[in-house]
């Protein structure tokens, strides 16, 4: 399932996806760099860490791949493609739809 609309919000540090079946989903970008899917970050995790990221990270880029999305972080780290089914699952912003 991919999402209906994707739109990069920089004022709010925030990618905002529009699913098909309703739901809108707001996730911070350090979550986004945090929980990348390339197999440097997924090593990380497996091994009980996880990548740095400054709090203040950007969403830079967005590259359609179909069936997901690569970011450019403004930290330089592009080697990520998140899948829409893994992005469906992350967890939402915790303060809301308002941000």
């Amino acid at each position: 399932m991919s999402p209906l609309a994707v739109a990069n919000s920089r004022s709010k540090q925030q990618l905002h996806l529009s699913w098909p079946d309703g739901r809108e989903q707001w996730l911070d970008y350090a979550l986004l760099r945090k929980q990348c899917p390339c197999s440097q970050c997924r090593a990380f995790r497996l091994q009980g860490s996880a990548p740095l990221v400054d709090a203040r990270v950007q969403v830079v880029g967005l590259n359609a791949q179909g069936y997901g999305v690569q970011l450019v972080f403004s930290d330089g780290h592009e080697r990520g493609i998140y899948p829409w089914e893994y992005l469906a699952q992350l967890p939402p912003h915790a303060a809301g739809v308002d941000g």
